[in-house]
């Protein structure tokens, strides 16, 4: 099959519309079309989403970036949660009949992530699901978790954050991962805060961990490929 071509498109949520790019992949496409909602405070187009974009793109994965209706609007202020997951629903729809990915990968960064987490435990359908910097909780608000709907979700996930994470402590995120499916996969990127930054005194840089990010999206999505290749 061919690589489509990258392009601009404007994709309609009920009665609004938003912005999406769609951007093939650098390297030999894995068959993995990754649409990629982005955080709270964030945008389609803003650094932490156009640097892990890049990385994966580097390794096989087509992408979808995207603005919620919100931000697209220019307002400061998230959307409620169902407004979130149309906007989601709308732009996976729509990539799938633009693309026909092998393969179609929901998630995002922190808020994004959440909102397609609770997307696919309404069985919303992917293939999998890739979240990065999960927020498990607010930050300084440990006892406020974020995870009712976890365990509903039946599609395999990645979920990649930073041992320094302030809205993820590590210890509560184990434990809420001992009690989900074994087809949950937990990545702790070492010495990573919440957006994916390292200290200078880390011995590592940001983009090593981006590289790190990459890598392991990649050795799991040819997991999820080889579940498919045996029907399971």
């Amino acid at each position: 099959m061919s690589t489509p071509a990258a392009g601009e498109w404007r994709v309609g949520v009920g009665e609004e519309e938003t912005s999406a790019a769609f951007e093939p992949a650098l390297a030999s496409s894995n068959g993995a079309l990754f649409v990629f909602a982005h955080g709270a405070g964030g945008h389609m187009a803003d650094r932490g989403v156009l640097g892990v974009s890049e990385h994966l793109r580097r390794h096989g994965f087509h992408v979808v970036r995207f603005n919620f209706l919100y931000r697209e609007k220019k307002v400061g202020r998230p959307d409620p949660m169902p407004r979130l997951k149309e906007c989601i629903a709308a732009v996976a729809s729509h990539a799938r009949r633009e693309i026909g990915p092998q393969t179609l990968i929901l998630g995002g960064r922190s808020m994004g992530g959440r909102a397609a987490s609770m997307l696919a435990a309404e069985e919303f359908p992917c293939d999998g699901l890739l979240l990065l910097a999960y927020p498990l909780h607010p930050a300084g608000r440990p006892e406020e978790l974020r995870d009712a709907h976890l365990a509903r979700i039946n599609v395999p996930v990645l979920c990649l954050n930073g041992t320094r994470d302030a809205l993820c402590r590590r210890d509560l995120m184990e434990r809420v991962v001992d009690r989900l499916t074994v087809r949950w996969t937990m990545h702790w990127l070492e010495g990573a805060d919440h957006g994916f930054h390292v200290l200078k005194s880390s011995g590592r840089s940001d983009g090593e961990v981006l590289s790190e990010i990459a890598e392991a999206c990649g050795t799991w999505v040819s997991g999820l490929r080889r579940e498919e290749d045996r029907g399971t």
